[in-house]
């Protein structure tokens, strides 16, 4: 009975498609992508798209990526059986158009959209999941964490203008999801307006949409740096040990 319940609610779940930003340079790792890098033998975006593809409430996934590596992506899915994978386009000019142009490919009644990071591979199906719940609510949703560190404003001279209340501070990950028509309206606007946003909650913001922010995972990090593909080493072999 319990799982004929579970199968009602559900088919009454508005359909939600992943887009996945796997398009950036990786300037930060000396031009070697990050996203194709081996993190315990696996590939960062393949642990990406796992996640994505063991998500109960992800119908589809978009991949915007650089041409040059659409080859190694489409077989990177293949290998590890991602088949919610649709579509690998190919990125834009920025983040927030390559985001976009993932939007407009995404399948008709895909009512919620997903925008997740290919360089946040310890993402867990369960946080997915979680966001799109809250998303389904209220319209907008994304993860976030408190922030442990003092943060300072700077001044252009690199002294400090102010020190912020960093109890009213959140650092904010991927998924973040919103109804599709509102992230289009959103990014169309920052992306014919060159407006440079630095994630896809900030373009909703300017609409004047409120976002919901949800419980994060302080394991959620996302690969920028060199650093980061250690500690992510780190994080796995922990959670090995704890099973």
């Amino acid at each position: 009975m319990m799982a004929f319940f579970k199968k009602f609610r559900d088919a009454q779940r508005p359909c939600c498609a992943a887009l996945v930003a796997a398009a950036g340079s990786s300037s930060r790792m000396g031009g070697v992508n990050k996203l194709l890098q081996p993190l315990d033998g696996i590939p960062v975006l393949a642990r990406t798209l796992t996640a994505l593809q063991m998500a109960r409430r992800i119908d589809e996934i978009v991949v915007a990526a650089r041409e040059e590596d659409f080859l190694e992506i489409s077989q990177l899915c293949r290998t590890y059986g991602i088949t919610k994978c649709t579509k690998v386009i190919r990125g834009g000019e920025s983040r927030a158009h390559s985001v976009l142009l993932a939007a407009l490919e995404a399948g008709e009644g895909m009512e919620l959209l997903a925008v997740q990071d290919g360089a946040r591979p310890l993402v867990t199906p369960e946080l997915i999941d979680d966001v799109a719940e809250q998303a389904a609510r209220c319209g907008a949703a994304a993860p976030a964490v408190a922030v442990k560190d003092t943060i300072k404003a700077v001044r252009d001279d690199g002294t400090v203008a102010e020190t912020l209340d960093r109890a009213a501070l959140r650092a904010v990950q991927t998924p973040q999801i919103f109804e599709s028509a509102l992230l289009k309206a959103a990014l169309q606007a920052a992306v014919e307006g060159g407006i440079p946003i630095t994630d896809d909650c900030s373009a909703v913001e300017r609409l004047g949409k409120r976002v919901y922010l949800v419980e994060g995972d302080e394991e959620n990090l996302k690969i920028t740096t060199p650093v980061d593909l250690i500690l992510a080493e780190a994080i796995l072999q922990a959670r090995e040990d704890r099973i």
